[in-house]
């Protein structure tokens, strides 16, 4: 059989223009996703220096300010003293629970930015369970950080793990409750038709006003899940020398310290999403022109204040924070655990059952 030349041409230009066509795909996913990664990388970056210099206003004393303008590569210069120093690993230790602890607890995180809504069709993932899907995959990080307890081989490391598991067991049930509440409200778990649910009546639409109950505790067990002060009881230090931190040096030790701030950052955007209307501007008194309104035509400039107005409510909420960490004292073990079984978790599920009858009265 004699093939012409024509078509063999025909066949290869084919052939590239399907694998063109692969690398494209490829390309669309893995471009939204680095950006992602480098959005929330500049954000730890700049909680870091936030935190550092309300601190430091809090305690009358000079903040960061040699690294950079105003300090604000003091983080990036400490991350960088990370990388460089020596990965102390523990002589009798579970050396492969020790090493993946920390990557389990900072990918476990990362994940979950992928439903968060900041804008108008600005998500990368939009699954119908969305808020679900953050509560499952962020209880996976307690159990990465019980592995980097039980591998250090060292009984203060372990305490630390193990109050890391107790301490998200007691909060994960009245969060998850507070998130049902809100899915009730909205008909869906999808954190995209969460905001457009709100966004139908303007600034009085906010679940804020209709949850008060669940918003003040969803926010307490946002703050308990970070396991920031008053609730660090994994890492105290006059306790547990630095709890499942104990053992580590080195990038092991950064990962560490960037999940902790991952995870404050991804629950307050989390506050604002279910709480605040995402990217809602809708404020009383304030008319907004057709411009800034949602609409299919939103360009860059559209999705730019989208994502502004976002980043402001949830950088209001890392202010708060930052706040109640400086200015609250550490809880006991026992007033952690009561102050989660005793009143959070009777409290949201009263208020569950509320907006179940309510939601049942309005049909």
């Amino acid at each position: 059989m004699i093939i012409d030349t024509m078509e063999v041409q025909d066949i290869n230009s084919f052939s590239g223009l399907e694998s063109f066509k692969e690398v494209y795909g490829i390309l669309w996913i893995l471009v939204p996703i680095l950006i992602l990664v480098l959005g929330i990388t500049i954000s730890v970056l700049a909680i870091v220096w936030l935190e550092r210099e309300i601190s430091a206003g809090i305690q009358q004393r000079i903040g960061p300010e040699y690294a950079g303008p105003f300090g604000i590569l003091q983080a990036l210069a400490d991350g960088t003293k990370l990388l460089f120093k020596e990965n102390l690993i523990p002589s009798r230790g579970e050396i492969r629970l020790f090493s993946i602890g920390p990557s389990i607890s900072v990918i476990s995180i990362l994940i979950s930015y992928s439903v968060i809504p900041f804008g108008y069709n600005f998500v990368l993932s939009d699954f119908n369970i969305g808020v679900f899907l953050w509560i499952a995959i962020s209880s996976i990080a307690p159990i990465g950080l019980l592995m980097s307890g039980y591998g250090s081989n060292n009984k203060y490391s372990f305490l630390g793990g193990l109050r890391a598991a107790a301490q998200s067991i007691s909060y994960e049930i009245p969060l998850t409750l507070c998130v049902l509440s809100i899915s009730l409200l909205s008909n869906s778990l999808s954190t995209v038709d969460i905001v457009d649910a709100q966004s139908k009546y303007g600034f009085w639409g906010w679940n804020l006003w209709r949850q008060p109950i669940g918003f003040i505790v969803f926010l307490i067990s946002s703050l308990a899940e970070c396991e920031r002060l008053p609730f660090d009881l994994p890492e105290a230090e006059e306790e547990l020398v630095a709890g499942y931190q104990t053992e580590y040096s080195g990038i092991r030790f950064g990962l560490f310290y960037v999940a902790s701030y991952l995870n404050l950052f991804i629950s307050s955007l989390f506050v604002t999403v279910l709480y605040l209307g995402g990217s809602n501007i809708s404020i009383p008194y304030i008319f907004v022109s057709d411009f800034f309104e949602i609409n299919k035509t939103y360009g860059v400039f559209g999705t730019t204040i989208d994502l502004f107005i976002t980043l402001a409510k949830t950088y209001f909420f890392l202010f708060v924070s930052i706040i109640t960490r400086w200015s609250l004292p550490r809880l006991r073990m026992d007033q952690l655990l009561n102050l989660g079984w005793k009143f959070l978790l009777p409290i949201s599920l009263g208020n569950l059952l509320l907006t179940t009858s309510s939601q049942l009265f309005s049909l």
